[in-house]
């Protein structure tokens, strides 16, 4: 038996806590449309699959690295150390109150080929995995167990989120193209002029 068989310090009691307290945006989640929710999902999940071993906290900012290939979140800004202990500077994330993520990228990181063509060829795997799913619900992350502890917390908090999203805009049990052609067609009825 290890010398600490709790090396994490999670008890049930606190995971508990934590698992209730990710439940509580859902209450507040607002109706989204197919398109926000599924660019929210897809950075939300970028930033969740890098490396980080904190707590997040919504409403602060947070900064991506990129190192010998993997990606690291940290509390520590890129001008708040002098030695490149993280790599190169990705980007600025916000986890705001719904459980969703946000990624700035700064100017050098948007502008490298190598790095957008990454991304486009993650999207694309996204925007699949989205088709394949027999519901737009259905794409969304359950328990996700190659996650960390706090990834798989926030995953599970940011589908929770979304889900309540999706079923306040009535889309929840529709698949991803009935979903934009739903967008489509609530976007034509907006732009018909109103009859008198």
């Amino acid at each position: 038996m290890p010398k600490n068989p709790n090396p994490q310090g999670k008890g049930l009691v606190p995971v508990l806590a934590i698992l209730e307290e990710s439940r509580a945006p859902a209450v507040m989640a607002q109706p989204k449309q197919i398109q926000q929710i599924s660019l929210e999902l897809f950075t939300s999940l970028f930033v969740l699959e890098s490396e980080f071993k904190f707590k997040p906290v919504p409403g602060s900012t947070y900064w991506l690295y990129q190192k010998e290939g993997r990606f690291w979140l940290s509390p520590i800004g890129p001008d708040e150390w002098h030695d490149d202990v993280y790599g190169r500077f990705i980007g600025e994330c916000q986890l705001h109150a719904d459980m969703t993520w946000t990624l700035q990228m700064c100017e050098e990181a948007s502008s490298d080929p190598q790095l957008m063509a990454f991304l486009e060829e993650r999207w694309d795997a996204f925007d699949r995995a989205m088709e394949e799913a027999e519901t737009v619900e259905e794409a969304l992350p359950r328990y996700q167990q190659k996650m960390p502890f706090y990834q798989r917390v926030y995953a599970f908090a940011l589908a929770h989120s979304l889900r309540a999203s999706m079923q306040k805009s009535g889309i929840d049990s529709l698949t991803y193209a009935e979903a934009q052609q739903r967008l489509a067609h609530d976007g034509a009825d907006r732009s018909e002029p109103e009859a008198s």
